[in-house]
């Protein structure tokens, strides 16, 4: 069932770029337009590769950042310059779709973001940028089925939670390499963690970013990772963001650690954090922050197969509440009102054959301890139960067709049956959460402490269908009757390469809410048993 059989490109393609000879680079100005100037480009300008995403039926965004330095600042001069594109029907080039130029500016760290229309429904393309003889790596992209049409197969991956010191991004070398229309990368794209000096590999800087200069050092040193830098080149990507790409557990205008953050000195960090993402990631200009404010809910259509309704659970969240008592608050909310509303209307009139949430936190009830006594992350929709209960009773109304929630934070897998009432379990399931894995954070994980701790507490979850703390991502394959969604784990991430298998499959039939069957594979002796070499981890996830 590949998608894209017929234009595989290779690593070296992805990743490499020749040299064209083209005219001086354009500066904007002043008086309007454009005048051609003699002063030179740096070299080597695209160290951060290329990347595609938000793909729509007759459009795609093409994305790049100029940066020979990339992690002090950039290396580009204080002057905007124009980088030409092109998006072509072949990785040689020889039957162009489009092309055209963007100004790199220096406000926007000298980042290109090319919303490229015109194009064919459910194509695929190849694109790159020049720029002073300079030729960026080519990437391919795919543009989704038009509305009215009725794919038969749509396959995508979900992922998240990078941590860049938890280790090598191995995943991201088989990822790269499977038959894909999308990647929904559902948050922590970066950490802002200090420096870790007995972690796998380091970041850059002394401490936590706060300023936009070491938020776009931050972001560029995730960018030059090789293998992650594959994975952008060879599908478009929907993102959101979580936590980490800001601070910690923040909610709204509230950071982790209020008696260390004054309101002032948190709103600037927002204001920071968010610009350096924009400038970092494929969106389009609808998402360029604008203050404190940034518009990442969204909602992408595969004809009448699917339709991706993608949340943000931190911009418009209340505080996290401190007990289970607190979590029962009818008003607390994970999304805000206005948001709520959008997904709730989305839902009703999406006209897909399946709706899937591209989330960031946990749905399903998660206890934390075995036993009477109950232990949540309130950070999760476990402290907002309220809202939670409304939208699962929404999912469970008849006016939902096959809900999905796909969620990222854990670090583990955990899939499970969504229903209003976790504690009560005559109320009927309405829908299904396949959590995914972490690409690196959390480390080579310990499954035997993992298990020791959670399966007393499985026992006494009976929504809770699969578990697991190893690395990797989600490959999923929708169809009219059923969504196969396949676990697919690395050996390590604590060594440059590692090798893949699907460790799991897991089944939701349309029509019939929640997971139909769970089927999993024995762990390999080899992994089970390796042990070098170790990383001290720091992670966030209990």
């Amino acid at each position: 069932m590949s998608l894209f059989r017929e234009s595989k490109l290779s690593r070296r393609v992805l990743l490499t770029g020749g040299a064209a000879a083209v005219g001086a680079p354009m500066l904007l100005n002043p008086e309007g337009g454009y005048a051609q100037t003699s002063a030179p480009v740096p070299a080597d300008v695209f160290r951060l590769g290329v990347a595609s995403g938000d793909p729509l039926p007759d459009s795609v965004v093409l994305w790049t950042r100029l940066a020979p330095d990339p992690l002090a600042g950039g290396g580009m001069p204080d002057r905007p310059v124009t980088v030409q594109w092109e998006i072509a029907d072949n990785d040689r080039f020889t039957r162009h779709r489009r092309t055209g130029t963007a100004v790199a500016r220096p406000e926007l760290g000298h980042s290109v973001h090319v919303d490229v229309r015109g194009l064919r429904a459910d194509s695929v393309y190849f694109y790159r940028f020049r720029i002073a003889g300079q030729l960026s790596p080519v990437g391919r992209t795919r543009t989704a089925p038009a509305s009215s049409a009725r794919p038969r197969t749509l396959r995508f991956a979900f992922a998240s939670c990078q941590d860049y010191q938890a280790g090598f991004y191995t995943a991201y070398q088989h990822l790269a390499a499977e038959d894909l229309a999308f990647v929904a990368f559902l948050g922590d794209y970066i950490y802002e963690g200090p420096t870790n000096p007995a972690a796998a590999r380091q970041h850059e800087g002394t401490g936590e970013p706060t300023t936009l200069a070491q938020y776009r050092n931050r972001h560029a040193q995730y960018k030059t990772d090789a293998d992650l830098q594959a994975a952008h080149a060879a599908f478009p990507w929907i993102v959101t963001f979580d936590d980490h790409e800001v601070d910690n557990n923040w909610a709204d205008e509230i950071p982790q650690d209020p008696d260390l953050q004054t309101p002032s000195s948190f709103r600037a960090r927002r204001i920071a954090a968010f610009q350096a993402y924009y400038e970092h990631m494929p969106l389009r200009r609808s998402s360029l922050p604008r203050g404190l404010d940034m518009q990442l809910y969204r909602r992408f259509r595969f004809g009448s197969l699917a339709s991706v309704h993608v949340l943000d659970t931190r911009q418009y969240r209340s505080d996290q509440p401190a007990t289970l008592a607190d979590a029962q608050s009818p008003s607390l909310t994970m999304t805000g009102a206005q948001q709520e509303k959008w997904l709730v209307d989305g839902l009703r009139r999406s006209g897909s054959n399946w709706n899937l949430l591209a989330n960031q936190v946990m749905w399903a009830q998660n206890d934390r301890t075995a036993g009477p006594t109950q232990t949540f992350d309130f950070d999760n929709w476990d402290g907002y139960r309220v809202q939670r209960k409304r939208l699962l009773e929404y999912f469970g109304s008849g006016r939902v067709d096959n809900p999905v929630v796909l969620t990222g934070d854990r670090h583990c897998t955990w899939i499970s049956d969504l229903r209003p009432d976790f504690d009560d379990v005559s109320t009927p399931i309405v829908g299904a959460e396949l959590t995914g894995t972490s690409i690196t954070s959390g480390g080579n994980a310990n499954t035997a402490s993992f298990h020791a701790t959670y399966d007393p507490i499985m026992a006494e979850s009976p929504h809770w269908r699969y578990i697991d703390n190893q690395r990797g991502y989600v490959v999923c394959d929708v169809t009219r009757s059923e969504m196969v969604s396949r676990l697919r784990l690395v050996d390590t991430v604590w060594a440059p390469t590692a090798t893949v298998r699907t460790a799991a499959t897991f089944v939701v039939e349309s029509g019939r809410p929640g997971i139909a069957s769970v089927s999993a594979e024995a762990t390999p002796p080899a992994v089970a048993t390796l042990r070098a070499p170790a990383f001290a981890v720091e992670d966030d996830q209990p």
